[in-house]
């Protein structure tokens, strides 16, 4: 008779790393088929490219270090799907290439592989083409146009090196009335315009390609946490903070300031505070950390919306909350049971 030894813990829930992957990306699923149906086929391209692309660099990276193929974890793909989803929907495709490939390379292999990586991947990715590439990542294409289904958006199939096409002519074939190329987000901080909240919620407004619908990213975030697969007390803390900032600012400094709605339902909060944030190699795990983290989170994206000079601060403040994990764990973390507190 053989017997195994073996390091605790002996009882679990039968809930494995490919498991809860796998389920985040049924859940990105229809997130994705609503990015298709607003920009047709640029958008199911770029999903597909980077998230090729983030498989390619998986395995390559596999067989340089000697280390079995972990494709399988999901966890690559996870990594591709949310980041094409935090890129504009006209971005060049080899330029959403070069992302998966900076994002797994980065974000993750340079770290030792899944488990091992203090940021989120998809994130490192994303800051690393809107460094190389600042002009593409804010080149933004109208949702619903008539011909999105038999044509790409002119900037999706720039040749590598070259310069993106000019998508201005292909709007006016297009025949978009009153589009102007700018987020809810860069409008407000620009013009002080509010976007109607129905504009936000059925994906009218210009946004990346995952970021349109609010809605819908909240009804995919419920699921996860429905099956357990996501710690709700990270994006409760995420948006609650941003909610009582905005809600502050609002009342204190008056019609300066956005209204409420528009700080949640735009731009990539809802996306960050459900999909990335959420991380579990990234996030902390005792209580009162994952609340100062979510919190800070929120925080960090309010200031850098209102005083920085950036439109947009959910992914900075992202990979700033995800640097200070380990430190609030260490320093949160709950006292041992029978020992003082020191």
């Amino acid at each position: 008779m053989s017997m195994q030894l073996r390091a605790s813990p002996h009882l679990h829930s039968g809930r494995d790393v490919p498991t809860i992957m796998r389920h985040v990306v049924y859940a990105l699923l229809p997130i994705c088929a609503f990015s298709v149906w607003q920009y047709g086929l640029s958008s199911l391209a770029l999903i597909v490219t980077v998230t090729l692309s983030c498989l390619a660099a998986e395995r390559i990276s596999n067989k340089l270090s000697g280390t079995v193929n972990t494709l399988s974890d999901w966890s690559a793909t996870i990594t591709g799907v949310l980041l094409a989803l935090t890129l504009p929907p006209a971005f060049p495709l080899w330029m959403g290439a070069v992302a998966g490939f900076a994002a797994v390379w980065l974000g993750k292999s340079l770290f030792g592989g899944l488990g091992h990586n203090p940021f989120n991947p998809a994130l490192v990715g994303r800051a690393f083409v809107q460094a190389a590439f600042p002009t593409a990542i804010t080149t933004w294409a109208p949702a619903f146009t008539a011909h999105r289904f038999t044509e790409f958006i002119p900037s999706s199939l720039t040749l590598p090196l070259m310069q993106p096409n000019d998508i201005s002519s292909w709007v006016a074939s297009n025949m978009v009335d009153g589009f102007t190329g700018a987020t809810p987000l860069a409008r407000w901080k620009f013009e002080h315009f509010v976007y109607p909240v129905q504009d936000m919620i059925t994906g009218a407004a210009s946004a990346s390609t995952g970021e349109t619908s609010a809605l819908l990213l909240m009804v995919c975030g419920l699921y996860l946490i429905a099956r357990k697969f996501m710690d709700w007390r990270i994006p409760v803390a995420v948006v609650g903070s941003a909610l009582i900032l905005a809600l502050a600012f609002r009342v204190f400094g008056g019609d300066e300031y956005p209204p409420a709605h528009l700080v949640l339902l735009s731009g990539g909060l809802m996306l960050g505070a459900l999909f990335m944030a959420t991380d579990m190699a990234t996030s902390p795990v005792s209580p009162r950390a994952v609340w100062a983290y979510g919190a800070i989170i929120g925080t960090v994206t309010i200031m850098i919306r209102y005083f920085g000079g950036l439109t947009e601060g959910v992914m900075y403040a992202i990979l700033f909350g995800n640097a200070l994990a380990p430190l609030l764990d260490k320093y949160l973390q709950p006292n041992v049971f029978g020992a003082r507190k020191k």
